[in-house]
């Protein structure tokens, strides 16, 4: 648990913020979350089951921890709201929420992102747009490969995102810490990896090369090609 969720905790005891479930009073409907706000709803990535090298233990448990997320989405833009509307948008909790709320964004829609670019593995073909823009990027796509997975290698916990300007398309292999330090702003997020303890650790104890491997033998790249091509 990082300082930023030790900053939450101490704010607000009513926001639960693990992934575990929250008790009744936790739970917020849709319309405590904001004026004009609809609440988002966690996706069911249950299909991803049976993924080689992703047990179905480690997946249950990732999806859990990604409905808290949505949860403490949800339940912060709520009591921002309650906070703004009573006048309180001046105090110590309003703004300690307000920067916590981009950290469970982040935690939420990283998540979708993840579970959204893993398998059936789908091929990176030389004559795609993606892997020609890749080519000019880094050199070859076994170029691309080698510095994303040393990228993920790196000693911390957080996301490898390879990203794509948005003002001017190029592509960078980014590090994303604790979910909200290191997104490039502007960018369009492409392949994203989780490389959080939760997401490994318990196929592969601390051989996160091994869980690196399993993640990349599962890039569904059509996925990809689809977030490369929206504007």
């Amino acid at each position: 648990m990082g300082l930023k969720h030790l900053a939450g905790l101490a704010v607000i005891a009513t926001i639960c913020v693990t992934g575990a479930a929250c008790s009744a009073q936790d739970r917020k409907p849709a319309e405590d979350v904001g004026a004009a706000q609809t609440a988002y709803a966690a996706k069911d990535y249950s299909s991803l089951k049976g993924t080689p090298g992703f047990s179905d233990t480690i997946l249950d448990n990732h999806f859990k921890l990604y409905q808290g997320y949505v949860k403490n989405t949800n339940a912060l833009a709520g009591e921002l709201a309650k906070l703004n509307a009573g006048g309180q948008d001046r105090t110590p909790q309003y703004a300690e929420l307000k920067r916590r709320f981009g950290w469970e964004f982040n935690g939420m829609r990283f998540h979708e992102y993840y579970f959204e670019n893993i398998g059936p593995s789908s091929p990176l073909e030389g004559g795609d747009a993606l892997a020609k823009k890749i080519s000019v990027a880094f050199g070859s796509v076994d170029n691309w490969r080698k510095d994303f997975v040393s990228t993920g290698m790196m000693r911390g916990i957080g996301w490898v995102v390879l990203t794509e300007d948005g003002a001017t398309g190029n592509l960078f292999n980014t590090w994303v810490n604790e979910h909200d330090a290191g997104v490039l702003a502007g960018s369009r997020p492409l392949l994203v990896m989780d490389v959080f303890e939760h997401a490994y650790v318990a196929d592969y104890g601390l051989e996160r090369a091994k869980y690196i491997e399993a993640f990349m033998n599962n890039v569904k790249w059509d996925e990809v090609k689809k977030r490369l091509q929206k504007e």
